[in-house]
């Protein structure tokens, strides 16, 4: 953001969506702040219609939020390994709301599902059984053409969001299965460990400790991914 015209059409894209109670937007630290039940990825497309991209910091209070990347376990498949993300956001006491984005994936529908392990040494196959059934992603959208790794692997793309009667600390540790089946995995399917996520206000690091990059070279390196 720079300067109060920013502000202005950030603040009209994000409360033009549903569910959003108040919009803050502060241009000295670069930060905006949401408050509602709106899906993270659905404010994150509200503030990049602007001209403007966005990462996000924090979701929901303490504990209340979590990320699972979900992966292809194959050798042989092209294109990156990393082919969707799902943020997970507590938004009762007792119920998630599960934000679910695919990539690079061929046409058609998807089941997602929790799993009761978090073993995937064996990819989907070493997961262990159903704990949770989410319901189905048509995945039917060609890939964004702005980024130039999802151009070039080709597939298709998609998004759903879920409801579902389950606690954020319930799910850390388990596993996310996305296969093309409802009723059995392979091999062939996606998974991905469900790791918790940072709060609102518990990630306020603007440079990664890690990779010593800032959160914009990581952002970068995500969108590379395809994420």
């Amino acid at each position: 953001m720079e300067c109060q015209g920013c502000t202005d059409s950030i603040k009209k894209s994000v409360a033009a969506l549903e569910c959003i109670e108040s919009v803050q937007c502060d241009l000295k630290n670069q930060l905006v702040s949401v408050t509602g039940s709106c899906a993270p990825s659905s404010i994150v497309k509200a503030i990049q219609a602007t001209g403007k991209d966005a990462i996000v910091r924090g979701t929901g209070g303490p504990n209340s939020a979590a990320v699972c990347i979900l992966e292809s376990h194959i050798n042989s498949d092209t294109g990156s390994s990393v082919k969707g993300l799902a943020r997970i956001v507590a938004v009762s006491p007792t119920q998630a709301l599960f934000d679910i984005t695919l990539n690079g994936l061929p046409k058609g529908k998807y089941y997602p599902s929790i799993r009761v392990g978090g073993d995937i040494s064996r990819g989907a196959e070493s997961v262990g059984a159903q704990y949770l059934d989410l319901g189905e992603i048509p995945v039917d959208q060609p890939n964004d053409s702005s980024n130039e790794l999802l151009a070039q692997q080709g597939g298709y793309s998609g998004q759903a969001f879920f409801k579902r009667n389950v606690t954020i600390s319930e799910l850390i540790g388990r596993s996310m299965v996305l296969s093309t089946n409802r009723n059995t995995v392979d091999n062939a399917s996606l998974v991905g460990v469900i790791a918790r996520s940072a709060g609102v206000w518990e990630n306020l690091k603007t440079v990664c400790s890690c990779s010593g990059k800032t959160v914009w070279q990581e952002r970068q390196d995500a969108v590379s991914k395809g994420l």
